[in-house]
C-alpha cells in the first residue's frame, strides 16, 4: 500500500494488477448490495438493481437497453434523408464518423485508442451515458478546470488533448497494435512540432456540426433533464482514503472483464470493441475520467454496457480506484489547470508528492 499526500489530503492507493469494468452476463442479484434511491426527475425513471422497469419519454436510448436496442441511434445522419438537401450534410456526417471511430477517422489527433462513443454511448444518444442531445446550446459554458468560458469547439479540443491524448501525437505502429488487441509501447511526444488540434481544425469543426445536429429543436440554454445525471449523490461518496483498488479488482473481474479483457484493453466482438481503460492507448491523467468520482459516476450509471445500474455506489467507486491505479499517459500541462477554481478532492493526478505511486508511470 502506498501513502500519497496531496496538498494536505492523504489518500491510500494500492497498486494492484487489474482486470476492467463491464460485463455482458450478470451475477446473482442476491449478491448485489442495495443502492441509494435517486430523486424522481424526468427521463430517469426507476433505477437500481431491483427494478429495470422503465418508460422513456424523450429523445434518448433508455439506459435499460437490451441486445436489440444496445446500438440504436434515434438520430443517424448517415440515414437521415432530411440532410440530403442541406449544405452542411457532409460536415455533419463527417463529424458522426469521427465520433463513431475516432482513432481511424483522425489518427493525427488520436494517440489513444478511444473513440468519442466509448464514453458517450450510442453516439451521444443514450441516457445516463454522457448524452449530448441538446447540449450544444449550453455553450458557451464556464469551465472550472480552465477557469474561463468555453465554446463548444473549445470543449471538443479539450477532449482531444485529454481523452484522445493528442498531446502525445500518433504513430501508425501503435494504432495497428491497438487494432490487433496487443498493448503497444507508449507513443513519444514530439516537442519540436507537436500536431495539436485547435478550434479551427477540420475534425473539431465537423464534430461540432454533428453535436449541433443532435441539438436541433432545443432552445439554447434550455435546462435539459438528462444532462449531468451520471453522478453519485454527494452523501454516498466515499472518502478518497477509503477507496479499495483490491475490492475494485474483484468487481472488475466479475463484471467488466468480459468486455474490457484482463489487461483492460478491450475485447473485439465483431465490429464492436470496448475502449482501453489503462495503458498507453487509454485517456491520459488530465482527462475527466482520471478523477475518482467522475469515473465512478460513469461506471455506476452507464456500466455494464448491457446491464447498467447493477453495481452499488460503493462498488463503482472501488472499481474507479482500481482503474485509476493502473498506468496511463501523463498530461504535460496539468500545471495550467485549476489556476482559478479550487482543485477537486478527487483529482487523482494533481499535486501528489508521489505521482508514480498512484499512476504507475513517470510524468
Amino acid at each position: 500500500m502506498t501513502q500519497i499526500t496531496r496538498r494536505g489530503v492523504a489518500a491510500m492507493v494500492v497498486i494492484l494488477p487489474l482486470t476492467a469494468a463491464l460485463r455482458c452476463s450478470a451475477p446473482s442479484r442476491e449478491s448485489i448490495p442495495p443502492t441509494v434511491e435517486l430523486p424522481r426527475i424526468p427521463q430517469t425513471g426507476e433505477f437500481g438493481p431491483a427494478s429495470h422497469t422503465y418508460e422513456l419519454v424523450g429523445p434518448l436510448v433508455p439506459k435499460t437497453t437490451t441486445m436489440v436496442t444496445a446500438w440504436d441511434l434515434p438520430q443517424n445522419p448517415l440515414t437521415d434523408p432530411a440532410l440530403d438537401i442541406r449544405a452542411d450534410a457532409d460536415m455533419i456526417r463527417q463529424g458522426f464518423q469521427l465520433f463513431t471511430n475516432t482513432p481511424e477517422a483522425t489518427p493525427r489527433f488520436t494517440a489513444s485508442g478511444m473513440t468519442c462513443a466509448n464514453c458517450h454511448l450510442n453516439q451521444g444518444q443514450r441516457e445516463l451515458a454522457l448524452p449530448l442531445v441538446g447540449t450544444s446550446g449550453m455553450f458557451p459554458e464556464y469551465n472550472n478546470r480552465a477557469g474561463r468560458s468555453f465554446s463548444l469547439e473549445d470543449r471538443i479540443v479539450g477532449c482531444f488533448y485529454r481523452s484522445e491524448n493528442a498531446v502525445h501525437g500518433s504513430d501508425n505502429g501503435g494504432l495497428s497494435a491497438a487494432r490487433s488487441g496487443t498493448v503497444p509501447s507508449p507513443p513519444t511526444v514530439n516537442t519540436d512540432t507537436p500536431l495539436l488540434p485547435n478550434v479551427d481544425s477540420e475534425e473539431v469543426v465537423a464534430l461540432a456540426a454533428y453535436l449541433r445536429y443532435l441539438s436541433e429543436g432545443y432552445t439554447p440554454g434550455e435546462d435539459l433533464p438528462w444532462r449531468k445525471k451520471n453522478r453519485i449523490l454527494r452523501e454516498s461518496l466515499l472518502p478518497i482514503d477509503t477507496l479499495d483498488p483490491q475490492r475494485g479488482e474483484a468487481v472488475y473481474t466479475e463484471w467488466c472483464v468480459n468486455c474490457h479483457g484482463p489487461e483492460g484493453q478491450g475485447v473485439q466482438v465483431g465490429d464492436k470493441k470496448a475502449g482501453p481503460l489503462w495503458g498507453p492507448r487509454s485517456w491520459n491523467d488530465g482527462a475527466g475520467m482520471a478523477r475518482f468520482y467522475t469515473l465512478a459516476g460513469f461506471i455506476r450509471y452507464a456500466m455494464p454496457y448491457l446491464d447498467p445500474g447493477v453495481l452499488s455506489d460503493e462498488d463503482a467507486q472501488h472499481v474507479s480506484a482500481f482503474i485509476i491505479s493502473k498506468p496511463r499517459p501523463s498530461y504535460p500541462y496539468k500545471d495550467e489547470d485549476y489556476q482559478v477554481e479550487p482543485l477537486p478532492v478527487d483529482a487523482a493526478f494533481y499535486g501528489f508528492d508521489d505521482i508514480e505511486g498512484v499512476s504507475g508511470h513517470s510524468p
